[in-house]
């Protein structure tokens, strides 16, 4: 994500409306690398905007007024006297719009690309060839974007994401604590216990914080989809399961099939995958300084499955270093509310 330090941990009063139907209401927008954050007087976070995916509506008029890309009538708007944050966001949304991929561009790519595969016989025409390189022009801004496009069609399978005010900051903190880039999403339901999508996201189930008492646990499920995320790209696993068309609607037009989103959910979401190689599993572990032992029982509450993973714990001996306060981690698991 592109950002600029000089605009770092900035903050303004602004007024945001979070439907057509609800009154404005003041908060406080703090600009930070990857995120705008709206939070209330008290500190409590409202809502988190990935600077990927804001817009600004009404050109360069003031007051100034923000959406998500897939959120129009959601809106902030900041006055004049606000023109430091004002400056600071339009300067982020140039630097990033200055690195999305054109489509002229991109057309241009995929024609030359396709001449090339004619005067080379066929060498690199397969799907195989085809999704490699989709994979390897994708920027993260757009990975982030496909990762919320795809999350709103797992929606239909496993719920709205949870998403109590007490709980969002404690989640912010676990996605800090456990992950280098990326956010954490708890669902409501669905089979899957635990999942990553293009961008950094991680899925996890509401029994992952609701039945533990430990939150080692939720760690170790956190810290599973990372590894597995470091040895699978996620987007070249949409790929390959969206295939070749796919693959060349997102070389042509930067945005994946509709359909090829809702097929692709519905698949990950019942998928019930193996875990990781134990190797780099209790290397994960041993980084984050988390035990690997109550993960393991988790999984199989006799540990005959997870022996391995048991007698390798690397923090067996002097514990955890803290994951989440006690206070951060009851409120955590209210998540989804009553």
């Amino acid at each position: 994500m592109t950002a600029l330090k000089q605009f770092s941990r900035l903050e303004a009063t602004g007024l945001w409306r979070p439907s057509p139907d609800e009154q404005r209401r003041e908060v406080i927008v703090s600009l930070g690398e990857a995120t705008l954050t709206l939070s209330d007087i008290n500190g409590t976070a409202l809502a988190h905007w990935s600077l990927g995916a804001v817009n600004r509506s009404n050109g360069k008029d003031i007051p100034a007024i923000y959406h998500p890309d897939n959120a129009p009538e959601e809106t902030l708007e900041l006055d004049g006297s606000e023109s430091e944050m004002i400056n600071g966001i339009d300067r982020l949304l140039r630097a990033i719009d200055r690195r999305r991929p054109r489509p002229g561009k991109l057309r241009f790519l995929l024609t030359g690309g396709t001449l090339a595969v004619i005067a080379a016989a066929a060498i690199f025409w397969v799907p195989d060839a085809l999704e490699r390189y989709a994979v390897t022009v994708v920027p993260p801004v757009k990975r982030v974007e496909i990762g919320n496009n795809l999350l709103q069609h797992i929606e239909r399978v496993a719920g709205k994401p949870c998403a109590t005010r007490d709980a969002q900051q404690p989640l912010d903190r676990l996605a800090n604590r456990l992950l280098t880039r990326g956010r954490i999403v708890i669902l409501p339901g669905g089979a899957r216990v635990s999942a990553h999508l293009p961008g950094g996201i991680v899925l996890l189930n509401h029994g992952v914080v609701e039945d533990f008492e430990d939150p080692d646990v939720a760690a170790g499920f956190v810290l599973t989809e990372a590894v597995r995320a470091s040895e699978t790209d996620p987007l070249a696993a949409l790929l390959d399961h969206a295939g070749l068309v796919a693959s060349l609607r997102l070389l042509t037009t930067g945005a994946l099939p509709d359909g090829a989103l809702s097929s692709y959910a519905e698949y990950l979401m019942a998928e019930t995958p193996a875990l990781p190689p134990v190797d780099p599993l209790i290397a994960a572990f041993d980084h984050a300084e988390i035990r690997s032992t109550p993960f393991a029982y988790a999984l199989d509450i006799t540990g005959e499955r997870t022996l391995a993973l048991i007698e390798a714990d690397p923090r067996a001996g002097d514990g955890s270093r803290q994951v989440l306060s006690d206070a951060d981690w009851v409120r955590l698991q209210g998540i989804c509310g009553a």
